[in-house]
């Protein structure tokens, strides 16, 4: 069984293709509970963010696990499949786990080195764990990837300016609005994000936070967070949102409703209700961190409105991180990688090391069960010893063997040597299918829907490290 990950991102779509393929909250069980009714699929995890979704499947079977996954994403996402996997990625067991370890690192991010995506990678394996969806495999390799970004952000500088999404639009929105200092803001959305956007609005010295959120008790509970940073900060439902637009300088979206929440029509409204009550015009700036957008695409076209949405941040500068600290980045994640393939390399061998011991011990009692027979006045305290002094010299002759073999298996190709011992010792073939070779897909050939996934990709899976 390997790990299978099928992804789109800011960096492989364009953003009408990242709305389509957006996977909600409420979307999510329901996408895993049809991954592990098919038969290909044993173990499933779906992160979705603002700017990617990608699933991790483990998978008994390269193709059959790619056809269901690809099947499940186009159903899903209601795009052709020539459609979907132009602009899909496919990676595969140690690919995967590379590139889960850079996702959470930050370095595949849009903001590089941010770091929210350490809890949306969190939050992933929580909600797929609660499913009952999350064995050994996703288990070991989700909470080795949290270890890695960790890691990253502790011993590198890849998040030292702070940056994320957030930081980015509201450096934008400064460009058009000047200090932030004593404005008001509205924050549409109480979710982590909508908690990411109070932090910085907070050390932005915002005066004002109106937080609007479809359910009042969670903007009350974001508001009141506000408070403790000495921002003034009041809740409002979502219906009073063009009553909130209309004293707002900025407002930052970041809701993942479906379609769209701040409409042309209430802008028309809350620009009205401005000019009503102030003679001087003033800008008006959304920055719509939804995916998909929340700000209905024709309020770029008003007068005095600027709307920085995701593709805007993609074209950023100060998106990126210096180059020093994505190098040591990146040697942490080889590093880690390295560290991670080893123990499943040792953990896969260990089959054959019990199966080799069963095997021992089954000779040990059949030659005491002969020793029975041909000397059954052998007193116990006698046959006692002798019992012993058979598994005692088993045991010498097979910890070499087995604790080398352990060793040797962590070191690449390694599961050549537990063949060998499988070979020597007539094991079970129940071991081989414990350490059978991963496949690459380097190898794959003939499958139509393993070309039109991996085709476009193949250069980059060669090329780069996620």
């Amino acid at each position: 069984m390997s790990v299978l990950l099928v992804g789109i991102s800011h960096r492989s779509a364009p953003v009408p293709v990242l709305e389509k393929v957006a996977i909600t909250d409420t979307d999510r069980p329901k996408l895993i509970d049809r991954m592990l009714a098919s038969s290909h699929v044993s173990e499933a995890m779906i992160v979705s963010t603002c700017n990617r979704v990608e699933v991790y499947a483990v998978v008994d079977a390269f193709h059959g696990g790619l056809a269901e996954v690809g099947e499940l994403l186009t159903r899903h996402s209601g795009l052709p499949l020539p459609d979907l996997t132009k602009h899909a990625y496919v990676r595969y067991s140690e690919a995967a786990a590379e590139h889960l370890f850079a996702v959470a690192s930050g370095l595949d991010s849009m903001v590089i080195g941010e770091q929210q995506v350490l809890s949306q990678i969190r939050g992933a394996y929580a909600s797929a764990d609660a499913q009952q969806a999350v064995g050994r495999t996703l288990h070991e390799l989700a909470q080795h990837a949290l270890r890695v970004g960790k890691r990253v952000h502790s011993e590198t500088g890849i998040d030292r300016a702070g940056a994320s999404v957030v930081s980015v639009a509201l450096d934008r929105s400064q460009q058009v609005l000047g200090a932030l200092t004593g404005r008001t803001a509205v924050v549409v959305g109480a979710g982590a994000m909508g908690g990411l956007a109070v932090a910085h609005l907070s050390r932005a010295g915002i005066g004002r936070i109106i937080v609007v959120n479809r359910t009042i008790a969670r903007a009350r509970r974001l508001a009141a967070t506000a408070g403790t940073h000495g921002v003034e900060a009041e809740a409002m439902e979502l219906s009073r949102l063009t009553e909130a637009m209309a004293a707002a300088d900025v407002v930052i979206t970041c809701t993942g409703a479906v379609g769209a929440v701040v409409t042309l029509a209430d802008t028309h409204r809350a620009l009205a209700d401005r000019a009503r009550a102030s003679a001087v015009e003033r800008p008006l700036v959304f920055c719509d961190l939804g995916l998909p957008r929340d700000v209905e695409h024709a309020v770029a076209g008003l007068p005095g409105v600027t709307v920085i949405d995701i593709e805007t941040l993609q074209r950023d500068p100060a998106a990126g991180a210096a180059a020093d600290d994505t190098v040591a980045a990146r040697a942490i994640v080889a590093e880690e990688l390295a560290k991670y393939l080893a123990g499943q390399r040792m953990a896969e061998v260990t089959p054959t090391v019990a199966a080799l011991r069963q095997r021992a011990a089954e000779v040990v009692e059949a030659e005491l069960m002969r020793l029975d027979s041909r000397l059954p006045g052998l007193a116990d305290p006698e046959r006692d010893e002798v019992a012993r002094t058979v598994r005692r010299v088993v045991d010498k002759l097979l910890h070499a063997p087995t604790v080398r073999v352990k060793q040797l298996a962590s070191t690449p190709g390694g599961d050549s040597y537990a063949e060998a011992l499988r070979e020597l010792f007539e094991l079970k073939p129940g071991a081989a299918q414990a350490v059978a070779a991963p496949m690459e897909i380097t190898a794959i050939g003939g499958d139509h829907l393993a070309d039109d996934f991996t085709a476009g990709h193949r250069g980059e899976e060669q090329g780069q490290t996620a």
